[in-house]
């Protein structure tokens, strides 16, 4: 499994705006690719000092399934227009990282 990390800023004005854009618009468009191998998008907020900060993580099979949704350069970011509209800055490439574990803390209570 492969985790595709991404952030993104916007200035606390724009917040509202660009999670709206992200969630009604981005998002939605990327469900719509049906791409093999994507299993699902989280998008995480957190307001800092100056900027609210926006992470996105998506998780795919492999990276093959990676390059289907953006391309044999899959570290470049997929920030649609309209998502740069609102955002401040943004990274341009993407982090991508082998899942080693995931867990449940579900898993772990006694049935004792």
């Amino acid at each position: 499994m492969i985790s595709r990390l991404w952030h993104g800023y916007t200035t606390p004005e724009n917040a509202d705006l660009y999670e709206a854009v992200v969630t009604k618009e981005v998002i939605p468009g990327i469900m719509a690719m049906r791409i093999p191998g994507f299993e699902r998008i989280e998008l995480f907020r957190r307001p800092t000092d100056r900027e609210v900060e926006f992470i996105t993580v998506m998780w795919f099979d492999d990276l093959d399934a990676v390059k289907r949704f953006v391309g044999e350069e899959y570290e470049i970011a997929h920030v649609p227009q309209n998502a740069r509209d609102v955002l401040a800055r943004f990274d341009v490439r993407s982090q991508h990282y082998e899942v080693r574990l995931t867990d449940r803390a579900d898993r772990h209570v006694s049935e004792g």
